[in-house]
């Protein structure tokens, strides 16, 4: 089933379909870009890293074609800001996605990442029917947790060693929201200022275990 992608707006802030002549200016904010993003960027345990951002894009548009992803590129007063991907998509008893997002340097500290995870999280749960949206954030990741924290996802829990990511396996903080939750919708909510302080309170005891992440050992 294949996913029309939409255009989302809020203020200077845009989410549109990443399409195939975004490559070059796609590849040129990731170059440019490089040591802000490296730290968080997923990576493959079995392959280099790519630049290949016109196999990339053309990836991610089979996965929307497929039915299982979403992806976007972020504008800010119609300049290209970062990507956000709705990703691993799944209908049925299940209707949850993941989201993942990067936001380049220049327009860091101007709500948009926030603004963009409301605006695909009301869109997923109002036009598409999704059920949960969940995002797995790297506990040393302070500005991601803060999107969490100002959006109200609830958190769920410490995965230990979860992604691949700057060429190690990763442990990740769980945050979710389901659509129970938010019948007046992510955006609105955070707008009206009606955001539980509490919800994306990572518990103590997974702040502890995430100081000492696991030990590789030879079996």
């Amino acid at each position: 089933m294949a996913i029309a992608i939409p255009t989302l707006h809020d203020g200077p802030v845009t989410l549109r379909p990443i399409r195939l002549r975004d490559d070059k200016v796609l590849e040129r904010s990731l170059m440019e870009n490089r040591s802000w993003l490296r730290t968080w960027e997923a990576t493959s345990p079995y392959a280099p890293m790519s630049f290949d951002t016109r196999s990339s894009i053309r990836s991610l548009l089979a996965h929307s074609r497929a039915g299982s992803g979403l992806p976007f590129l972020v504008e800010y007063d119609g300049r290209l800001a970062g990507q956000l991907n709705v990703s691993s998509i799944t209908w049925g008893s299940l209707s949850s996605a993941t989201i993942g997002y990067w936001v380049a340097q220049e327009f860091a500290g101007k709500s948009i990442t926030p603004t963009t995870v409301a605006l695909a999280t009301d869109y997923c749960f109002g036009q598409l029917g999704l059920h949960r949206m969940e995002i797995c954030i790297r506990p040393e990741n302070g500005p991601s947790l803060r999107v969490v924290e100002k959006l109200g996802f609830r958190y769920e829990g410490l995965r230990r060693r979860f992604i691949h990511i700057n060429g190690d396996w990763r442990d990740h903080f769980c945050f979710a929201l389901v659509a129970e939750e938010v019948r007046q919708g992510v955006l609105n909510r955070w707008h009206a200022g009606a955001v539980s302080p509490d919800a994306a309170r990572v518990t103590p005891s997974d702040l502890a275990a995430a100081a000492h992440p696991l030990a590789v050992t030879d079996r």
